[in-house]
């Protein structure tokens, strides 16, 4: 049962999110917060496993917010997921760089929100489908880096490959499971091995490796 701190500077749409997951079964609301400055708090104070963080609000923007957060969260760190009305690609780069575990706009349908806070708390990445098209777009008028001897997908295996491939299309471990007919223990470990050979400390920072490195093309 995840324990959600809604942080958002305006109050109707951030009481109208505390509604709508406090009638959610299995969803406990613990706080909210109006600004950056005060989700940092509510953070440390709560302890919540889960943040909806927006982006724009006066002082601490909610990217900073995060990073603050993640970076300073002691065990283990809570996921948190970006809603916001902005659906551009620098801020889906900054937000997966700063270890965000989502990007949503905030029109997501209800059924949807919940949905992807419980992914995001089984440690899955969740983009909507416009935030991946835009991830891709912003990668490909990307010059290419110049050729070299070698390059770190280089250590990966060929199923490496093609499960980090479907994590950075937006693949939950589940959805990758059943495409590759294989269980998702396996596929957990695949991506854990993944991670480990490129020091990549989150699932969203994959993500950025796979559109940066050319594995996801389509």
């Amino acid at each position: 049962m995840p324990t959600i701190l809604v942080v958002d500077d305006q109050i109707l749409v951030r009481s109208g999110l505390v509604a709508l997951l406090n009638a959610a079964p299995g969803i406990t609301v613990v706080g909210e917060a109006e600004s950056g400055e005060t989700a940092i708090v509510a953070a440390a104070e709560l302890r919540p496993e889960v943040i909806l963080m927006d982006i724009r609000m006066p002082g601490i923007g909610g990217i900073a917010a995060t990073r603050h957060i993640l970076e300073n969260a002691p065990g283990n760190p809570p996921k948190i997921i970006i809603l916001t009305t902005f659906d551009l690609d620098s801020y889906v780069l900054q937000a997966l760089r700063s270890g965000a575990g989502g990007y949503l706009l905030k029109n997501t349908p209800p059924d949807r929100l919940i949905a992807a806070i419980h992914t995001v708390h089984a440690g899955d990445t969740l983009l909507s489908p416009a935030a991946l098209q835009e991830l891709l777009a912003l990668c490909a008028v990307r010059p290419a880096a110049p050729p070299t001897a070698s390059h770190p997908a280089d250590a990966l295996t060929p199923r490496e490959r093609e499960v980090l491939t479907l994590v950075g299309a937006g693949m939950s471990n589940g959805e990758i499971a059943v495409r590759l007919v294989l269980s998702p223990a396996t596929i957990k470990t695949h991506v854990h091995r993944c991670m480990t050979k490129l020091a990549l400390t989150s699932r969203a920072q994959a993500v950025v490796f796979a559109y940066e490195a050319g594995l996801v093309t389509t």
